[in-house]
This record gives structure tokens, sequence and C-alpha cells, in this order.
């Protein structure tokens, strides 16, 4: 039987009390589960995040960083579970002086577990390791592997044929997860036991630990047991813009989401907001907005430690105003480093409380590094790669620095309450698609599953866009009229991103999934 989906397919958005929104159905079911046992949308959004390490390890694992932000009691917080790069990473250890794309020097200190850690401390109302049941059992026993997921699975076969644990442990037999076959990670599971029944200590500083820089020291890599030891999530104050009527919060660099701050700052002074956002006019505001947002985040972008300047006055309101003065008519250029793959996961949460979660986890690229960690089915992120390839640039190669994030998660409020969670996947379309959906929802009052359905366009760097099918010849002309450089996509792709959303509706909330990744809204 085919899983192919010839005829278009229209989701609907959900509304409940509590709601789960995220990539992968199982993983969705399992935070719903935790509400229902009488968890809160924090507890949610920890045992949907570990559950999603084991049903769509494409996209993320326990090797990987997380950022979140958690509307609780009234107060908005943010929390950057980024690592820093091994202490004894510097620019003799490279080959070529240049950063390799897998291997066990593209490998920082994985943040992800700590994120579920703080959050459960902090946040959380059940037991932190009641939160990993459901990942536990799917290791253990297995879980049917999604479409989309399957695809990307057999994809990332040949970028890690050098990696023979890798092979052994996500290609048994030399074959990669067909749709529906059932896919188990025993070593997975052991691990996944024993960061619950040690509230995480052992994943930085007990068994698992020694393990993974005992690995690392072996092949050649540079994590070592202090660099694991000494990582902690950061506290971080969320940045703001106002746009339509709403506050958009993004979390602060070392990730891009102060480049949709910007775009969104600087459209909001052309006061288009609430223009039609498939007006070619529009269309092409918004992309010189988002060459602005993309290219003044760059400049900066670093470890919070180590930025050149408050990012805070990147958003000066003379500043954007400034910036929108100068878009005319024409495009302009871009120059933005783009990488090739990006694969993330991302989760909205909500409860009768009114408690809110914004959570995003990744890998990077794909699977990672391509290490995975004898014995423990731990594949460790390449992050690294996120360094700025500008020794000189303070988001260069440096050791014991967190490099440059992709991955952002959204959040809007209103009137000081929390309106909507939101995130889109994708490496560098991540700014990219916040833009494009929060004008859709916020400027124009679209709900978030006709944001997510509607048709988007990527920058390709120069003045070269893609769009997707769906965008009328009628605005691809005008958008060439405009010295735009368009081309449109075969297919409806997570090229584009693939995103959640979580906001309020009346008495209710409303969930959607985007129909680019496998994902889905529920609750109860």
């Amino acid at each position: 039987m085919s899983l192919s989906l010839r005829y278009d397919s229209r989701r609907q958005p959900v509304l409940a009390g509590h709601v789960v929104a995220t990539s992968q159905p199982l993983a969705t079911q399992a935070g719903l589960e935790i509400m229902r046992r009488g968890g809160n949308a924090i507890d949610a959004a920890i045992a949907t995040a570990i559950t999603l390490t084991v049903v769509e390890p494409t996209s993320n694992g326990l090797g990987g960083d997380a950022f979140a932000m958690i509307w609780h009691e009234g107060q908005l917080h943010g929390i950057n579970a980024s690592g820093r790069s091994p202490e004894r990473l510097g620019r003799h250890e490279l080959p070529d002086g240049r950063m390799p794309s897998l291997g066990w020097l593209t490998v920082t200190v994985p943040g992800a577990v700590s994120a579920w850690m703080k959050l459960s401390d902090r946040f959380g109302q059940l037991p932190f390791d009641s939160l990993f049941d459901a990942a536990i059992e799917y290791a253990g026993h297995g879980f049917p592997v999604s479409p989309m997921t399957s695809a990307s699975w057999a994809r990332a076969a040949d970028r890690y044929v050098a990696f023979p644990e890798w092979q052994r442990v996500f290609a048994p037999g030399g074959n990669t997860p067909a749709a529906g076959e059932i896919f188990r990670n025993p070593d997975q599971a052991r691990t996944l036991r024993q960061i619950a029944e040690t509230s995480g200590k052992a994943f930085y500083e007990g068994e698992l630990a020694e393990r993974i820089t005992s690995i690392s020291k072996r092949d050649g890599g540079l994590l070592r047991m202090d660099d694991m030891i000494g990582h902690q999530p950061i506290d971080a104050e969320t940045m703001q813009i106002d746009f339509a009527g709403a506050q958009i919060h993004e979390m602060p660099p070392n990730g891009q989401g102060i480049a949709a701050l910007i775009g969104l700052g600087v459209l909001e002074e052309l006061d288009v907001a609430d223009s039609d956002p498939d007006d070619p006019i529009i269309i092409h505001k918004q992309i010189e907005c988002m060459k602005i947002g993309l290219t003044e985040a760059f400049r900066i972008v670093a470890d919070p430690e180590k930025l050149p300047r408050n990012p805070g006055e990147l958003l000066d309101a003379d500043r954007l105003r400034n910036h929108a003065a100068s878009i005319g008519t024409a495009a302009g250029d871009l120059e933005f480093p783009w990488p090739e793959w990006s694969s993330t996961v991302y989760l909205a949460t909500a409860d009768s409380k009114g408690n809110m979660v914004s959570f995003i986890q990744s890998n990077f690229e794909g699977f990672g590094s391509g290490v995975v960690v004898d014995g423990t089915g731990i594949a460790m992120q390449n992050r690294a790669t996120g360094f700025n390839p500008d020794w000189d640039h303070p988001g260069g190669v440096a050791g014991s620095t967190r490099p440059f994030h992709t991955i952002i998660p959204g959040f809007v409020t209103k009137a000081n309450r929390p309106e909507m969670a939101f995130g889109i996947m994708g490496g560098p379309m991540q700014a990219q698609g916040h833009l494009q959906f929060v004008h859709r929802c916020e400027g124009v009052g679209q709900n978030p599953q006709e944001a997510l359905d509607a048709p988007r366009w990527r920058l390709m760097g120069g003045r070269r866009v893609v769009v997707e099918p769906g965008v009328s010849d009628s605005v691809i002309e005008e958008l060439e009229k405009r010295g735009h450089e368009v081309m449109t996509a075969d297919v409806r792709s997570v090229r584009f991103g693939g995103g959640q959303a979580v906001q309020r509706h009346a008495d209710a909330w409303l969930g959607a999934s985007d129909s680019r990744r496998d994902g889905q809204a529920g609750g109860f």
C-alpha cells in the first residue's frame, strides 16, 4: 500500500483546554497523556521533547541542544540550553583552518537534557522520571516509523556511511526503516532510564558523561569531562518588538531570533501589517525587511558572553525607521552563509491553567555529526559548524564558546497575557518563516492553521528567492519586475520549514500543525 498523498489534504485546527502540537503524532500523544495524569504544560513539553528523540531521530536527539520560552504564573521565561564547544578547541585543531561538517570536531556539549532538567525543576508538577515512560517504551519495544521521518532517514544513510556505530544503531542490517516498520533502539532505552533515574546527573557528571568523553578521547575528539560538568543552561530575558498591536518575543543571541524581530520591526514601520500578505508588493517588502534582519543579525550573533554590542540596539526605533526608508521598489542583495541541511523539532503546549511552552530542539544537520556514542544510542550534534568562518568575527571558532544557532522558538503576548506559542523549523528558513507567519496571524488575523498552510518564500542569497507551489504567476511576474530572481519549487516541502502553533481562541486553545511534516496537534 502506498503512503503517497496524491491529492491536497487540509488539516483542521484543534480546539481544547489542553493542547500539544508537535512534528510527530506519537510524541503529541505522549505529551497529552502526561497532562491527563495531572501534569501541566511544562511537564507535557518535556515528555514530548524526550519522546521526539526516539520517534524522530532524524531531526533531534539526546546529543542535541534546546531553547524554550515558558509562560508560567503570569511571567514569560526564556531558557537557552545550547552547549559550548570543547575548551580545547582552537584554530590549530582544524584541518586547513576550517570546521568540517561531520565527526568529533563538530561536536559541542549537548544541552537538550539540561533543558528538560531545568524546566522540570523550576516549573514542573510531576516527578522527572515519570516523563520518560513513553520514550523508554518506544525505544525498547519499538514504534512504527512515520512517512516523512522514514524518507529523511533514508537520505541520511549515505551521509553517515563512514560511521560504523551510526550504521549499527540506525541502519541495522544495512537498511533504514521504511514507513510503518517497527524500529527499536535498546541502547537509547537504557540511556533514557539512566537519565530518568538520576534526574539527568548521569548525563553530565556520571556514567554517561564518562562514556561520551572516553569515546571522544579514543576517537580524537576534544570533548572532556570538565566540558560536560561545566555545562549549565542560561536563564535569558526574551527580546521583543511590537507588531500589529501584539508583542512578538524571541530569544536573544546566540540564536537568529533577532533577525525575525528586526524584519518585523521594519515591516511595522512600513505600515503594511494589515495588508494582504499574498499581494506581490507586500511580499517584496517582506523580503527586503527580512534581508535587513538577516544582515544585521549575522554581523553580531555570537555567544551571549561575546556579543560585540547590545543586541537591543538593533531594535532601536530610529534605526528601524531608517531601514524602512531604505526600502524602495527594487530588490536588494543578501549575503548569508546558507547551510545545506536543516532538521529540527518544534513543539508547543498549553494547559487549562494558562501555562504555555514554546520549545525547540535539534541536532542541527539531520542526525548531527555522525558520531553515535558506542552502546548508548546517543547521536551527537554538529553545532560547531555554526561558528562563523571568519576567525575575526565575534562568532568565530573558539573553545568553551556557544556557536551561532538557527533554532528559535517564538512567542506572542497581548496586554501581558499569553497569546500564542509558535515555531517554524528549518535552518535559515526559521527567521523568515517567523516573519511570514506572524504577519499572517497578527497582521491580518489568519488562524495559525491557515497561516501554516499558506505557501512560503525562502531567500537563497543575492536576489534569489524560491517560492512554493501555490504562489501565482502574477505574483512571480511582479516580483521579477522588481529585480527578484524567482524560482518555483517542484513541491511544498520542509525546505520551506515546518511549524506548529498554539493560540488562545475564545475560551480554549487552538492547536495547529504544518502539513509539511508528519506532525499533529491534539488536545482534550
